[in-house]
Formats: C-alpha cells, structure tokens, sequence
C-alpha cells in the first residue's frame, strides 16, 4: 500500500471520528469494506436553554467525559454564551468595535473528573458548548435550576443536547395553568428556519404564527405555545421541524400548581417505547402518546416492575388516532416499587413518540416532571449533576436479562471512582444500589456500561427540598454516542489518480 493509499484510509477516519454522529458504511459489491472499526469521536457539540426567567433561579452546570481507550492526549471543553462566537470571539469583537469575549461558564480540566459552573437570576443566556479531542467521546452536560417560588417553583434539570433539524415533544399544554415555551437555539454562523406544529385530541391546531419562525445566528429564542394557537388544551404535541439550518429544542413547562421542569424530546418515532424510571412513590402519571403518520396506533401498556411485566388495571391498551394526541391518567401506578412504562404494538407496528408527566407529593406539597420515551443506553450512558444523597438510577431490561457496570466518577472537588456490576431479569425495572466514589466531594457522574444480554433502558432522578416544597427531575440515559464505526479499506485506493 503506498502513501497516497495510507493517506486517503486517514482521512476518511477522521471525518468518521469528527462527524461522530452517524454510522458510516460502503456498498460491500465494490470490495473496499471489511468490519468497521470502532474509533472515539474527536468533535462534540452541545445546546443548554437558557433556564429560568425568575429572579430568584439558582441554576448550576455540571460537565463530564467519561475515559475514553484510544481517545488521545489533546483537546478541549467549553460551555459559553449562545451569542460567543465557536472561535471564542465576540460579534463585537469580529465587527472591530475590541469587546472582550465572555469567560466560558465552565472548562473541564481532564476526562474522569466533572467540572461545575454557575449562574443566578432570570438573565442567564443560553449556552453552546464544544469538546474536542479526549473531551469529545460521551461528554454530557446537565443544566440543573433550583426555583423557590412562583410558576414552575422546584427543581428544573435538562441534559444539554446536540443541534439536530427535527423534534417530537408530546406532552405539551396550552392549559390555563401551564406556560409552555419551546425554546430553540441556534449555534451555527448563519440563520435557521423553523417550522413549530402543534396537535391536540382532534389533530392539528390552527396556527400560522409557527411557520417560518427565523432564528439569529448564535441566538436563541423562547417561543410562548400560547402566541401561537388560541386554543387551549391539556395535552398536546409539538412538532419542531427545521428547514434550513439546525437547532437545539427543549419544552419548559411551567405549572402555576404543579411546579414544572424540562421535556426533552422524545426519541424517534418507532412501534414500540420504553419510558424508564418513574418514582416509585409518583402519585399521579398521565401517558401522552401521538401518531404522526397516516395509520392509527394501538399499543399494549405494560410496567415493568421489580418482579415483570404488569398491565395496569383499565389501561391495559391506548388507541392512538393518525396525527392526534392521545392520553391516558394511570394514576399511581407503580404503587410503591421501581417502574418503567413500555409499550408495544397489539397488532401491526406504526410509529409513535411518548412521553410521561409525572407528578409526586400531594396538596400544596406537589412537583411535576417529565419522562420522555428514549433510545437503550446501548454500548454506554453517563448523567453528571449526582450528589450523595437524592440521587436514584433505574435501570430496565424489557425483553431479555442483562448485565451492566455503573460506574461513579471521582467527585468535582476530591474522591476516586468506583464501579459495581449488576444483572437485569428480563422484563423488570431495578433502582439500582449505585456505588459511591471514595471520599466524594462535591458532585459526581454515573456512567452505565453494556456488559452482555438484552437492550437496557435508564434513568435518573434528582430530588431536593426547596424550602419545604420537595422537587424532582428526571432524565433519561440515552446512547452517548461517543464511537463512531469506521469501514476498513482493503483496495488500493491510488488507482483513483488515473
């Protein structure tokens, strides 16, 4: 093989590795691919909402990269203001007119090792964050926003998501009681054209406010469901679809009497979703489902519980007509144990998104969080922002048994990591045991390894007391996507000079 050969294989790796969000693969009938090679992204980017609008928010930043084999020496991570541009200048700065560029909100000195920042007050922008490098593969970011009082008072938390063109959040309201914002984030040079459709229990609501909405170059704007549809309704879905461009997207749901949190988007819209995670004392969890297709669904509704798979009493199926949102309250359906939601079809497979409202505590005393349907943590999954106390991790494996290795990081100001394995039954939801770093200080990252069997599902709880009002969040733990697989070449590639 002679170096033009060496070259052209070199550098197809590295657009692999700094693409990092796609499988890459070449028609096996022309003989140029062998098993892909598995190899760590080296670019990552990340979009954090701006918070709150509340004076009285305190919202904190945690950042974490798992180790990663064969991810190499250099590199870096950031977190800065959305209007910063990637370069680290400021558009003042590129215009001539000498503005400083912002101190990022955080840098993360090494892998293995969460890095925490801060802000406070409703002023706080939304951020963009980069990695490079050994900080790329598996970086997770975790906004966490503690409110004392007001609309959507307690604990808000969200995982910090990739810019992508196209976002299924079910569970939305344009309710008398609920201020739902879609706030979208726009981190790239030029201007992004998006499209926000909204569908309620008989389809699509009249809106022509969500067409064409233009979002800056480096900005990000909150946009208020309730400017957009006159109608109010308790269940909705909302559609994001970019056109040019790309963004990042996330619901805040704001509740005068049920607190509020984030809904992340759910994941892709697929015939069977699994919703892990849901407290085992919530005391109120409404399903919210939607068919974006031509076909209707109807799904089989199943928990998995610590000993299988249960069907809830009068919900045992949910009917889900084409491009209508469809609900069902299941009460307090886990009854006391750890519970994961998963659905599946009772007849032929059409495609749906999901996504839970879950409510705990009672009277005066209540708090809302969301749990969307979400992909397997596949080879593996890392959450940042745990403490030593508060902190549960649910695991399930709804169709066939499975081991995992959860690992918790070294903490953010002193302690060493610590891993414990654990094996799944099939069709069971566990709150696993999770080990604590050694002489932990400050707050630390959980990291979810595959080690063999089945699919396996997870989740995260936060819970806090905000002066006497318990709050919670709950995020899920998706593939991190930290490997990308990179086809081996095994013809001469100099041939293409002739």
């Amino acid at each position: 093989m002679n170096r033009t050969t060496v070259s052209l294989i070199a550098g197809t790796a590295a657009l692999a590795a700094v693409t990092g969000f796609a499988t890459l693969s070449s028609p096996q009938a022309a003989g140029t691919a062998r098993t892909a090679a598995e190899l760590p992204v080296e670019r990552t980017s990340l979009l954090c909402p701006s918070p709150s609008t509340s004076d009285i928010a305190e919202t904190s930043y945690t950042s974490f990269t798992p180790v990663t084999k064969d991810a190499g020496s250099g590199g870096k991570a950031e977190l800065q203001a959305a209007a910063e541009e990637s370069d680290g200048k400021s558009k003042g700065e590129k215009k001539g007119k000498g503005k400083k560029a912002a101190k990022p909100v955080l840098e993360p000195e090494e892998p293995g090792k969460p890095a925490t920042g801060d802000t406070s007050g409703g002023d706080a922008p939304a951020l963009v964050g980069t990695a490079e490098g050994k900080f790329a593969p598996g970086w997770t970011v975790q906004e966490t926003t503690e409110v004392a009082a007001g609309s959507g008072r307690g604990l808000q938390g969200v995982n910090c998501s990739a810019p992508d063109t196209e976002f299924w959040f079910p569970g939305a309201s344009t309710a008398a009681d609920r201020t739902d914002y879609v706030h979208l984030t726009n981190p790239d040079d030029s201007a992004a054209v998006v499209d926000i459709e909204l569908y309620g229990k008989d389809g699509a609501l009249d809106s022509t406010l969500g067409e064409g909405i233009t979002v800056a170059p480096h900005s990000s704007d909150p946009i208020l469901l309730s400017t957009l549809t006159e109608e109010k309704q308790e269940n909705l879905t909302v559609h994001v679809n970019v056109r040019s461009g790309r963004v990042g997207a996330a619901v805040q749901a704001l509740d005068d009497k049920l607190g509020g949190d984030w809904l992340a988007a759910s994941t892709d819209p697929s015939g069977s979703l699994v919703l892990p995670g849901i407290p085992k004392d919530a005391t109120a969890v409404r399903l919210v489902a939607f068919a974006p297709g031509d076909s209707d669904a109807d799904l089989k509704v199943q928990l998995a519980s610590p000993s299988g798979l249960i069907t809830p009493a009068g919900n045992e199926t949910l009917h889900v007509k084409a491009g209508m949102t469809a609900s069902a309250d299941l009460g307090d359906v886990t009854r006391g144990e750890a519970g994961s939601l998963v659905l599946t079809p009772t007849d032929t497979s059409v495609p749906v998104v999901a996504a839970l409202r879950v409510v705990r505590g009672k009277g005066d005393d209540q708090e809302t969080a969301f749990i969307p349907a979400t992909r397997p943590l596949g080879t593996r999954a890392t959450v940042a922002d745990n403490s030593a106390k508060g902190t549960t991790l649910s695991l399930t494996a709804p169709t066939r048994a499975a081991t995992v290795e959860v690992t918790a990081s070294a903490g953010s100001e002193g302690g060493e990591a610590v891993s414990k394995t654990f094996t799944l039954k099939a069709g069971t939801t566990q709150n696993v045991e999770m080990p604590t770093p050694a002489g932990l200080k400050g707050t630390y990252a959980l990291t979810v390894e595959h080690v063999s069997g089945g699919p396996v599902y997870g989740a995260r709880t936060l819970a806090a007391t905000e002066e006497g009002v318990p709050g919670f969040t709950v995020q899920t733990l998706p593939y991190d996507r930290g490997m990308v697989a990179v086809p081996e070449a095994d013809q001469d590639l100099s041939v293409l000079q002739k």
